[in-house]
């Protein structure tokens, strides 16, 4: 499958261990099944502390960011259209056009886009190649000029450009010629020697001998001192005369000011704007780097083809990657409670009431009979004594204990050990900015009419975590009102003590921190709940039973 239709597997915004390890999980898992590799595991935000570690431990890359799955140019049909040189004769281009059904001709220079042209450019360029004059204003090659009419140069230099003269047909008598050819004109012959050799004299810089008439030794030998070109062809002087403006290079009429062009990764919101606002009917498409790869058209737009994605470890449409109405979403693998996502068509949804979406992912190993790689095994042991708090929190399952067993032993890693390392790793506040801290674990919520925020970060320090509390409470002023929330949250959790400090901000907050959780002792600032440690099966429902009854 073409890099650009794979298929996308990521988890939440500011994600956790669990979102990053299942998304990796996943990939592998589906890439073994399908024996293809069209399956690739993407982040939704910056990693943390604590999933960097598991990463490193195990040696996995950090998976590549996606912030919005939009179509983009990537998901239009592009026309390979080739580029060519801007010293390509309109006749060459005109042919490359109608072989490809192109009206658009993108014009390159060392894989840059440097000019277009069209059907229509060319048809306006004869319709004013009214003077004699105009072919040697645009200046072609005497080879240009010998191929565009299927003959040959037999004395002079074919690379040397028409650049001055005029052109005109010698069908009159030598006396007569005399005085109409002037230094450097093309001069359209046939076989009268005498007509040959007084256009010469005449200083004409090239003459063309039709109807396969052949130039005399002594007329070769002349044009040589003359430092003239001949060239000879089957054709007649009128269709000599009709197909050598074909002979035009592409550079004297391109397009080349304020070319609108796309870029791959460019949204198709503006490039239909930008369409709109432009005359032709074709787009050049560039890489990252630039270099020209095809072309887009206003069609195209009509069959854009839809980014596929498959979400892990969430179904809120407030927690998923930006756009995602615009995806066709293809599967759901979570373990959270039902969701605002919703899908055009039925889909693969595996929701689970365990403590971690890399359980869900284990029992998939084993229901489908494959094992499980060593790398991976850690990132899904990793992922659920992350989301389980090292089993203390009430989210974990008899399902969540037996699988971080088992894959520990696959791993070949000790869970106390290696469960004190990770959190130590996690806990690492000081160097972290408010916002990094306030941003690592915060999802956004909505019952009702209510939309609140909800951030957490968990450490094995208490002191730790009383050190980055002032630093929080100005970031969670600042976040109400953004993103229609009323409310911001913050779970300050000490894993040792299996207890957290509820910081709060906004109108109302600490009335439902009241009403939600009644034995919560007030602290500077917020509240501090024993045995708090899950913010989706503690806080959240109990959040959602005391605004049904309160407001």
């Amino acid at each position: 499958m073409d890099s650009d239709k794979k298929i996308i597997i990521t988890g939440h915004k500011n994600p956790d261990t669990d979102s990053i390890c299942s998304a990796l999980a996943y990939a592998e898992i589906k890439n073994r099944i399908t024996n293809t590799d069209n399956y690739v595991a993407r982040r939704a935000g910056e990693i943390n502390g604590e999933t960097k570690f598991v990463l490193e431990k195990f040696g996995v890359d950090v998976p590549e960011y996606v912030d919005n799955v939009a179509t983009q140019v990537r998901d239009m049909e592009i026309r390979r259209t080739p580029g060519v040189p801007k010293e390509m004769t309109i006749k060459e281009a005109w042919d490359i056009m109608g072989k490809s059904e192109a009206v658009t001709q993108p014009i390159t220079e060392n894989d840059k886009v440097i000019g277009l042209i069209t059907k229509g450019d060319i048809a306006r360029t004869f319709m004013d190649a009214e003077s004699s004059s105009f072919l040697s204003t645009t200046s072609p090659r005497f080879n240009d000029i010998a191929a565009t009419i299927d003959g040959r140069i037999v004395s002079g230099e074919g690379d040397r450009l028409f650049s001055k003269g005029k052109v005109l047909v010698g069908a009159a008598l030598v006396e007569r010629m005399r005085g109409a050819v002037q230094p450097h004109d093309l001069v359209i012959l046939v076989d009268r020697r005498e007509n040959q050799i007084g256009a010469l004299n005449s200083g004409a810089d090239c003459i063309i001998l039709c109807l396969g008439a052949k130039a005399a030794a002594d007329v070769i030998e002349l044009a040589g001192e003359k430092d003239a070109v001949i060239i000879e062809t089957e054709l007649d002087t009128f269709s000599v005369s009709r197909e050598i403006n074909k002979s035009v290079p592409l550079g004297a009429f391109m397009t080349h000011d304020s070319i609108r062009s796309f870029k791959l990764d460019d949204y198709t919101d503006d490039v239909k704007s930008a369409m709109g606002a432009t005359r032709h009917r074709a787009f050049p498409v560039t890489d990252s780097r630039g270099h020209y790869i095809g072309t887009v058209s206003r069609r195209n737009l009509l069959n854009i083809r839809r980014k596929q994605v498959i979400l892990v470890d969430h179904n809120e449409k407030s927690q998923a990657v930006d756009n995602i109405d615009d995806a066709d979403i293809l599967e759901i693998v979570d373990h959270h409670r039902l969701g605002t996502i919703q899908t055009l068509q039925p889909i693969y949804f595996n929701l689970q009431p365990v403590g971690c979406t890399a359980t869900i992912l284990y029992q998939m190993y084993i229901e489908k009979g494959i094992d499980v790689p060593k790398h991976i095994a850690g990132l899904l042991c990793a992922a659920i004594v992350s989301d389980t708090l090292m089993f203390r929190s009430p989210t974990c399952t008899t399902q969540d204990k037996m699988a971080a067993g088992a894959l520990a032993l696959i791993a070949g890693i000790d869970i106390e050990k290696f469960a004190s390392e990770m959190f130590e790793a996690g806990s690492e506040l000081g160097d972290k900015s408010a916002e990094e801290i306030f941003y690592q674990d915060y999802k956004k919520f909505t019952f009702g009419g209510t939309s609140f925020g909800v951030g957490q970060i968990s450490s094995m320090n208490e002191g730790e975590l009383n050190k980055i509390k002032s630093r929080l409470l100005p970031l969670m002023e600042h976040e109400c009102g953004k993103n229609n929330v009323s409310m911001v949250f913050f779970l300050l959790t000490n894993i040792r003590e299996s207890s957290s400090e509820m910081l709060y901000a906004g109108d109302n907050a600490r009335e439902l921190i009241i009403n939600a959780f009644g034995d919560a002792s007030e602290t500077d600032g917020g509240f501090a709940v024993e045995g708090l440690l899950s913010r989706k099966k503690q806080l959240i429902p109990a959040f959602m039973d005391a605004i049904q009854n309160v407001y």
